[in-house]
């Protein structure tokens, strides 16, 4: 049957115009369920006759004879026949696709696969339904032909994706371990574009599923797991805005989707436990000896390039010959033995892949509503020790000429495996640490000794998490985890990423209630020294990496008067020191941490009757900078500038805490009505009268918003601080009083033509 012709048309132009009329028919019922939506529906003498000139290479026949023979009572070997027919059209694309690096794929450039999908081939999930007629390698078909389909053909992915009962579905062919990693990636691959996350609980069987896993199965599973338990927003929160997130949080009243998914897996018996092991596991104690082209195969799906497949190869045949070289003499069985064995350093890559999954998902769940049960359950499982043992082998291990690396990254490139390997393991110490008791599993048992000696002699009482700490579950060897990574801190290269992550981990260790044996414990070892020769010496320009410095100095320094002793050995010159305040005050958003530390040491040591106090207070060149009532002004009026309610973030709302915190002190000596009038000065100097009052009330406005329903934060505040929450609070109801005639209210000090104090917060 031929097409009708195509009026104004002729020749070769009206066919091809009868075949775009057929395509675009397609399209549309695909699109719209309506009409023409798969080449079954279509005369199997039109598909013959346009085969040819179309350049379809059989694929519409095909997969027409293959929805005649799809029902439940038919021969199903005819259909497997015909998958075998199509599957090498469409991975022959696919390889082509991901060699390319994975440029923008555009229909033309898969012509296999973009008429598969347009003449309805997608439908072959329908064939997984039946898979119990089906032999492992045709559902290894399927799959491939739908992983391939989605990786060449834009939209496909998501078409899947809205099929609910077809996704949970891919869950229950894991349990199959020939067909797990091609199911594992079309599912990662789909749940990346799902718009609604998919719930955990819905699948069905979910702990025998899990439970059936062996522990590389369940290093892959942790991949689709990452997806279904992070929020959406993870990892950009310092960029929404509080006022956005607060307003999220209104609508949203009841646990995240994410934090539903966190408890289902918390409820899975043994699953923590086998992370923690499989986390642990030295590279030696990798179980099984399955073939080398097969771990090649596992590899690919891993990494998902096949010029690292390539990389792989070269890598095993180099050092299979070197070694056949090298013992040829001794043994003709070396080079036997080295081909079907992987070699080390490939054992080590393929370990440090499985971590970085697992450590991830643990550090999600570190994070998470159920924040003390994980706690309680990997201190039990010993992770922090395991990691420790690793850490000199694997985790910060020295790079090896033979070491692998992805397609187009070098060995210090931030996407390597490697790399990306340092910073989970610096996230997950900075989560586990962070205002948590449990931070003294860091040490060993000599290293918690120090700290009470520490206690001792300075004699003020140990910390109750010191004591309390059981000495079974903390680092053996001759260093704990804490102690090693101050030792590659130190050593780290000026111009390396990890810096900010390094800094990060250790700061959380002192996050919390200030405790003088923990500074002491990191000032014995020279870390305040590292620090101020990174910021001075090195004059570091990197923003993230000066923030995590000036956050953990504050932290370092805060109350700590043989700090700042030593702060003013190393900063022993005029020049140092002006190179120091250089750097705080080319980003204030990035230094008010230490503003705001700098200023509560000063309030409490000038309180003190020892002498010492009295001599460091005047040589100490911070201290007596810091003391000069025209630099502390100047420090409240700009971290008052520099912010506005409705670019308010979790990153900068910090500058507002440190501007209360000048003000409270100032309360604290009746002094603030003073530093209220000294603002309004300044304000009409700079010739904005009103401009700076009135952002401040805003911001204190939004601040009572915000603060007052969340203990968390208002505990934060107490430990940093060491001033009561209470205080806080009325410090801000008094600077907020709409008294006119109150000294202590903002109000008073702006004039009635400039007052613009009761606009409503425009949640954007």
């Amino acid at each position: 049957m031929a097409a009708a012709p195509v009026p104004g048309g002729g020749g070769r132009r009206g066919v091809r115009r009868g075949e775009a009329n057929i395509l675009a028919q397609l399209r549309h019922g695909q699109l719209s369920g309506r009409g023409l939506t798969r080449g079954a529906q279509l005369p199997e003498a039109l598909l013959k006759e346009r085969d040819k000139q179309a350049k379809w290479n059989g694929i519409p026949q095909l997969l027409q004879k293959l929805y005649e023979n799809s029902h439940p009572n038919s021969d199903f070997s005819q259909c497997q026949n015909i998958l075998k027919e199509i599957s090498p059209l469409l991975s022959m694309e696919a390889m082509a696709f991901v060699t390319e690096d994975r440029k923008a794929a555009q229909e033309s450039t898969f012509p296999n696969t973009y008429t598969f999908d347009l003449f309805g081939g997608v439908d072959v999930r329908k064939f997984l339904f039946y898979r119990a007629a089906f032999h492992d390698d045709l559902i290894k078909d399927c799959l491939s032909i739908l992983y391939n389909t989605c990786i060449c053909t834009e939209g496909v992915t998501k078409r899947l994706a809205e099929r609910n009962d077809f996704v949970l579905f891919l869950f229950t062919l894991m349990t199959n371990k020939k067909t797990f990693l091609q199911t594992a990636t079309l599912i990662e691959d789909i749940l990346g574009v799902k718009k609604e996350m998919i719930q955990l609980e819905d699948i069905p069987d979910l702990a025998s599923l899990v439970s059936s896993f062996d522990q590389q199965q369940l290093a892959n599973f942790c991949r689709i797991l990452a997806v279904t338990i992070s929020e959406l927003d993870t990892g950009s929160d310092d960029k929404h805005t509080l006022l956005a997130k607060n307003a999220q949080q209104k609508k949203n009243l009841g646990p995240s989707r994410a934090e539903v998914n966190q408890a289902t897996l918390l409820n899975i018996p043994g699953f923590i436990e086998r992370l923690c092991k499989l986390a642990t596991r030295k590279v030696s104690e990798t179980t099984g000896t399955s073939s080398f082209l097969q771990e090649l195969e596992e590899w690919y799906t891993w990494l998902d390039n096949a010029l690292v497949l390539d990389a792989l190869m070269r890598v095993a045949n180099e050092e299979a010959e070197q070694s056949s070289t090298e013992s040829s003499d001794e043994s003709g069985l070396a080079n036997t033995s080295t081909r079907t064995q992987l070699p080390q350093s490939m054992k080590i890559m393929h370990e440090i892949m499985y971590k970085l999954e697992v450590l991830y998902v643990l550090c999600v769940l570190l994070m998470g509503r159920q924040r003390n049960q994980v706690h309680k359950m990997i201190a039990e499982f010993k992770l922090i020790p395991g990691l420790n043992n690793l850490f000199d082998k694997l985790i910060w291990r020295k790079h090896s000429a033979s070491a692998l690396v992805l397609h187009g990254h070098n060995q210090n490139c931030d996407c390597s495996p490697d790399i990306t390997l340092k910073i989970q393991f610096l996230r997950l110490l900075q989560s586990f640490s962070d205002h948590h008791e449990n931070k003294y599993l860091l040490l060993n048992s000599q290293e918690l000794n120090e700290l009470s000696a520490i206690s001792l002699k300075a004699n003020i009482p140990e910390v109750d998490a010191v004591v309390n700490t059981d000495r079974s579950l903390v680092c053996d060897g001759k260093r704990g985890l804490l102690t090693r990574l101050l030792q590659v801190m130190k050593k780290e290269p000026a111009e390396s990423s990890f810096r900010f992550w390094q800094a990060r981990a250790v700061e959380s260790f002192l996050r919390g209630a200030t405790s003088y044996a923990d500074q002491m414990f990191l000032l014995k070892r020279g870390l305040l020294e590292h620090i101020l020769y990174c910021i001075v010496d090195s004059e570091c320009k990197s923003r993230d990496v000066l923030q995590s410095y000036f956050d953990l100095l504050g932290e370092l320094m805060k109350f700590n008067i043989d700090a700042f002793k030593r702060f003013n050995k190393y900063i022993n010159t005029d020049e140092k020191f002006q190179i120091f305040l250089n750097q705080i005050n080319s980003s204030l958003v990035d230094s008010n941490m230490l503003v705001r530390c700098i200023t509560l040491s000063l309030d409490r040591f000038e309180n003190q009757s020892d002498i010492k106090f009295a001599e460091v207070l005047s040589e100490c060149r911070l201290l007596s900078y810091m003391s000069q009532m025209s630099m502390r002004m100047s420090f409240l009026f700009r971290l008052i500038n520099i912010i506005h309610v409705q670019t308010l973030t979790q990153e900068n709302v910090s500058c507002l805490n440190t501007s209360l915190v000048i003000l409270m002190l100032a309360r604290r000596k009746d002094k603030l009505p003073f530093y209220l009038r000294t603002l309004q000065e300044m304000e009409y100097a700079e010739k904005y009268p009103g401009f700076i009052l009135n952002n401040f009330h805003s911001l204190l406005r939004f601040w009572q918003q915000h603060y007052l329903n969340k203990d968390k934060d208002s505990t934060c505040l107490e430990n940093s601080s060491c001033i009561s929450f209470t205080y806080w609070k009325e410090t801000v109801s008094v600077l907020l009083n709409p008294d006119r005639t109150s000294p202590c209210a903002i109000v008073s000090y702006i004039d009635e033509a400039y007052m613009d104090i009761d606009r409503d917060f425009a949640y954007e």
